[in-house]
C-alpha cells in the first residue's frame, strides 16, 4: 500500500463522500473487511479519484450514471450525495439519470430517480442540521 496516495485518497473520500461516512465505513472494518477499505481508499480515491485531468464535479457525473446504469442502489445513494458535496446541481443530477434511462433502460432510471431524490432529501436535512 502506497501511504502517500492512501492519505491523498483519504483526504478525497472524505471530502466527496463525508467524515462520517469515513469513519464508520473504516471504523467497522474487521479483519475481514480492512483490505477492501484499504484498496478502496487508496485505488479508487488516491489513484484515480486523485488525477487532475477531471473535476471531482465530473468524475461525479461519470459514477452516477455508471452505477445507476449498474444498479447499485446503496452506492448510488452514497454519490448522489457525494456528487452535491461536489457542486452537481439537482438539475445536472436530473440529467444524468434520464441519459441512463434511454442507455441503460427506463427501469434504471425509475429506480434511480426515486434513489436519487431520497438521497437529496436527506442531504438537504443533513446539511440544515449542520448550520
Amino acid at each position: 500500500m502506497s501511504k502517500s496516495k492512501f492519505e491523498k485518497g483519504l483526504e478525497i473520500r472524505r471530502q466527496v463522500l463525508g467524515d462520517a461516512y469515513v469513519d464508520q465505513a473504516i471504523g467497522r472494518a474487521d479483519a475481514f473487511m480492512q483490505p477492501l477499505q484499504e484498496l478502496v481508499t487508496e485505488y479508487c480515491w488516491g489513484h484515480v479519484w486523485g488525477r487532475d485531468t477531471l473535476s471531482l464535479a465530473e468524475r461525479s457525473m461519470v459514477n452516477l450514471g455508471m452505477i445507476a446504469a449498474l444498479n447499485r442502489p446503496h452506492e448510488l445513494k452514497l454519490h448522489v450525495k457525494g456528487a452535491l458535496r461536489n457542486g452537481l446541481s439537482t438539475e445536472k443530477i436530473r440529467e444524468v439519470l434520464l441519459q441512463v434511462g434511454i442507455y441503460a433502460g427506463v427501469p434504471a432510471a425509475v429506480d434511480s430517480f426515486r434513489i436519487a431524490r431520497q438521497a437529496i432529501e436527506e442531504y438537504q436535512k443533513e446539511e440544515v442540521g449542520s448550520l
